[in-house]
């Protein structure tokens, strides 16, 4: 038996439009990295370059799906090993498939039909969560490309504030 909404539509659809907003900010930085810039990074220790900071938000995604009573969507869903180096394809497949999925539990979630095992919160707190870690390696990313002289294109370097463009 599905509980009550959570969330009434216009509510609802705002939260995915965000969800799906932040990754589109993830796929314009994605192209616009160059292949040398995937493979940058700042750890002189063997720590995560570009693409494998990509491929841990993709792969804490599934995880969390896994985690809190959702493995039945994360079920085919790729996970990326931590010394496993992705080709941006391989990122842009994997990274979609994940957000489209979080989309349809985002919706199940708010409209009553799936329980949010694990969350005292509700699926507001849970976008947060996500947008705050996903900022997070986004911010990671900016400054690993920076330090290791991949500039980015300027419009894009601004234009992912601008989430009214995309």
């Amino acid at each position: 038996m599905a509980d009550a909404p959570l969330l009434d539509a216009a509510a609802l659809d705002d939260l995915v439009e965000a969800w799906e907003t932040n990754q589109r900010i993830h796929l314009l930085l994605l192209d616009d990295i160059s292949d040398e810039g995937l493979a940058a990074t700042l750890s002189t220790r063997g720590g995560r370059d570009v693409a494998r900071q990509f491929a841990h938000v993709h792969t804490q995604r599934v995880r969390w799906l896994a985690a809190k009573g959702a493995g039945d969507l994360a079920d085919g869903l790729r996970k990326f090993e931590s010394k496993e180096q992705p080709t941006r394809a391989e990122l842009i497949e994997a990274m979609n498939a994940s957000a489209a999925t979080l989309s349809i539990f985002f919706r199940d979630v708010g409209t009553g039909s799936r329980p949010l095992r694990g969350q005292k919160k509700g699926p507001l707190v849970s976008l947060a969560y996500f947008v705050a870690h996903e900022s997070h390696h986004r911010g990671g990313i900016l400054l690993t490309l920076k330090q290791c002289g991949h500039k980015l294109d300027k419009d894009l370097a601004y234009g992912i504030w601008d989430w009214h463009r995309h």
